[in-house]
């Protein structure tokens, strides 16, 4: 069995076992949400606020949330991941099945989150043919936390700070040597409009 069959199988139960514990007034939500990466191995940005070159990520949150815990699906797509270098592309895509603790009730709803899912680095050298370009699936996890304030009853303002890691080393190689047979380590700033239904 695959690692990607392996990590469907695991987010498919994880995502049956969370929904089957959640009350039955739970509320759905979609967040759509952008942000950049920080910190770790990500490009151009040591530190969240000390960060000159943001390279935009973008995603969707998709869940449910009880009156305290909840389980959310965060998918997320990041070009320019890692340092370029000329006739170089790069990218990182993350799925992640997470389970929330959290307040949902009020304007102001802070939450914290935890999951595992995929990370899967992407890089194309295109000018240059030393590089050696490739894709890796790993299995990753992520832990953070945010905030959604509600300005209006089913409509909200996310902000949101995540660290992401993978449980197995990752060889995406290049003439700059980005990742070689180590694990990725990074983290996510964004910010989203939630929905309520």
């Amino acid at each position: 069995m695959t690692i990607v069959r392996s990590l469907r199988l695991t987010a498919f139960v994880t995502m049956l076992l969370a929904l089957s514990a959640l009350p039955a007034r739970a509320d759905g939500f979609i967040t759509p949400f952008i942000g950049y990466h920080f910190g770790g191995d990500s490009s151009d940005c040591a530190s969240l606020t000390n960060c000159q070159a943001k390279h935009t990520n973008f995603g969707v949150s998709i869940g449910k949330m009880g009156s305290i815990f909840g389980f959310e699906e965060d998918i997320a797509f990041a070009q320019d991941f890692f340092a370029q270098t000329p006739g170089d592309q790069s990218s990182i895509l993350t799925v992640m099945s997470n389970l929330m603790v959290g307040v949902s009730a009020g304007p102001v709803q802070p939450y914290a989150v935890g999951g595992i899912g995929l990370v899967r680095p992407h890089v194309h050298a295109s000018l240059n043919p030393t590089a050696v370009g490739g894709d890796s699936n790993a299995a990753g996890y992520d832990i953070g936390g945010g905030v959604n304030i509600f300005l209006l009853k089913n409509v909200g303002v996310r902000g949101d700070i995540r660290h992401f890691h993978t449980l197995q080393d990752v060889s995406v190689l290049h003439l700059g040597s980005l990742v070689v047979g180590q694990k990725l380590d990074f983290n996510r700033a964004s910010v989203g409009v939630t929905f309520k239904f």
